[in-house]
């Protein structure tokens, strides 16, 4: 039996925990595609990835419960999510507010066209991509 599709956006520069707790959520809805933006699609709205795109995908292609990576191009979700039809995007909190909060929107109204919804899990208290690069500038 087919197990439903669930698409997980991400930037995945710096592996964290709090990646780890949204895929982990994510394969417990089906199958989980991570749509993994590209180096473009990151520098669009914050900083150049540390790693490119290709080293970040062979990254997240062997994280348990990911079964398929497919490229992100914008922090638009519409291009990807009319692609594939979800049956469930998986994504933090944390996109509620700041630079992708209007793609949040749009997201969640896509998806509904085809019966698809999205699953917002709390964000992971005390990690974040931003906290570790603030801690790696700041070393001496």
């Amino acid at each position: 039996m087919a197990r439903d599709l669930v698409y997980v956006p991400m930037a995945a520069d710096i592996i964290h925990p709090g990646h780890m707790n949204i895929l982990k959520i994510a394969a417990s809805y089906g199958d989980v595609m991570v749509g993994l933006f590209t180096d473009e699609a990151i520098a669009s709205y914050k900083r150049v990835p540390y790693m490119p795109f290709e080293q970040r995908k062979i990254v997240v292609e062997n994280i348990k419960g990911v079964v398929q990576v497919v490229p992100q191009y914008t922090k638009d979700y519409e291009e990807n999510l009319t692609k594939y039809k979800p049956k469930y995007m998986v994504h933090g909190k944390d996109w509620r507010e700041g630079p992708l909060k209007d793609g949040r929107e749009k997201a969640i109204k896509l998806m509904a066209q085809w019966g698809g919804e999205v699953i917002e899990p709390d964000y992971t208290q005390g990690v974040s991509s931003s906290m570790i690069q603030e801690k790696i500038k700041n070393r001496k």
